[in-house]
C-alpha cells in the first residue's frame, strides 16, 4: 500500500489483490525473475489492521506499508553445478506469493472538524466555504459518510475542513452513527463546534457535544477550538446569542450558512488556527499536514 494525497477515498480499493509468481528457473544461467511489484493506491490516514490489530498507518504522502511479500524467482541450472555435473538441466519453479488478508479504516485526515448534532447545518456551511457537495435537506442524518472541503486562501494555503456526521448524545456508545464517525475527528487538529442558534440553551448543545467526544476520547474536547452560532437569520438565534456568549468560555462566531452572513469572520479565524497549528509542528521539527 501507497498513501497518496490525491486518492480521497477507500472505493477505487479492490476487495481482492493478486501479485505475481517468481517464474520459472531456466538454462544459460538464467535465474527466474522476482515477482513483480503492485502498488495499491490509499487515501492518507488509511489503517491498516490485520485480526484486529493496527499494522500500519498511513498518513504521510509517500509512505509504503508492504502488505504481502510477492514469489522469488526459480533456481536457474547454474545453482545445480558441481564436480559431477558440469552440465546441469535442473532449474525450479518460482515460489509462490505471500497471502493475508488484511482490513483498511479511513481516519479522515482534515484540519478542522465540524462537530455537530444533526440539522445544525454543518454541511451547509461547508458548501457555503467550499467546493464540496454534501447532502443538505430538511431532516437529520442528510450526511452519511463524511465530507471534506478544501477552503483556499489568497496565499495558496489550502485548509481541509471535514464535516462529520451528526452525532448524538450517546454516541461514544455506539448510538445513531456512533464511533464510526466519531473516529475521523481523531485526526482532527482543532474543531469547529456547530450548535444551532434557534434552540433554547444552545449552550447545551456545545455541554453535550463535548461530552461525546471527552467520553470517547480523553483530552479530544480540549483541542483548539471555535463555537460556531449557526442560523443567525433567525429572530428566536439573535435573542440566544447574548446568551450563549455568556455560558460558554470559547470564542463565539454567529453566522448565516444560508445567507452567507459573517462568514468572512469564520474564514479569518480558521486561518489563525491554522497559522497556529503550523507553527506548532514545526516548532516540534515535524511537518505538518498539507493539501
Amino acid at each position: 500500500f501507497t498513501a497518496d494525497q490525491q486518492t480521497k477515498s477507500l472505493s477505487s480499493v479492490l476487495p481482492f489483490y493478486q501479485g505475481f509468481h517468481g517464474e520459472k528457473g531456466g538454462r544459460k544461467n538464467c535465474y527466474g525473475a522476482n515477482g513483480a511489484y503492485v502498488y495499491v493506491k490509499v487515501p492518507l490516514g488509511t489503517l491498516v489492521k490485520e485480526d484486529g490489530e493496527v499494522v500500519a498507518d498511513l498518513t504521510q504522502h509517500g509512505e509504503e506499508y508492504v502488505a504481502a511479500y510477492g514469489g522469488a524467482g526459480g533456481k536457474g541450472n547454474r545453482f545445480f553445478l558441481s564436480n559431477e555435473n558440469r552440465a546441469p538441466m535442473l532449474g525450479t519453479p518460482g515460489e509462490p506469493g505471500q497471502e493475508r488478508v488484511l482490513h483498511l479504516e479511513l481516519k479522515t485526515t482534515a484540519h478542522a472538524g465540524l462537530v455537530g448534532f444533526p440539522n445544525a447545518g454543518k454541511s451547509s456551511l461547508l458548501r457555503a466555504i467550499s467546493r464540496a457537495k454534501p447532502a443538505v435537506a430538511a431532516y437529520p442524518f442528510t450526511t452519511l459518510n463524511p465530507h471534506v472541503g478544501i477552503v483556499h486562501y489568497q496565499d495558496y494555503e489550502q485548509v481541509a475542513v471535514a464535516d462529520i456526521p451528526g452525532l448524538i448524545k450517546g454516541a461514544h456508545q455506539n448510538r445513531g452513527l456512533g464511533v464510526a464517525f466519531l473516529k475521523h475527528i481523531e485526526r482532527c487538529r482543532f474543531l469547529l463546534f456547530v450548535v444551532d442558534l434557534s434552540v433554547p440553551e444552545p449552550w447545551i448543545q456545545l455541554q453535550d457535544l463535548k461530552y461525546e467526544l471527552e467520553q470517547y476520547g480523553k483530552g479530544l474536547s480540549e483541542r483548539p477550538c471555535v463555537v460556531i452560532g449557526n442560523k443567525i437569520d433567525l429572530a428566536e438565534s439573535r435573542t440566544n446569542l447574548p446568551l450563549l456568549k455568556e455560558q460558554v468560555a470559547e470564542r463565539v462566531i454567529a453566522l448565516s450558512a444560508l445567507t452567507g452572513h459573517n462568514l468572512e469572520e469564520l474564514l479569518w479565524h480558521l486561518r489563525e488556527l491554522y497559522d497556529t497549528y503550523v507553527r506548532t509542528e514545526q516548532s516540534r521539527g515535524q511537518s505538518p499536514v498539507k493539501w
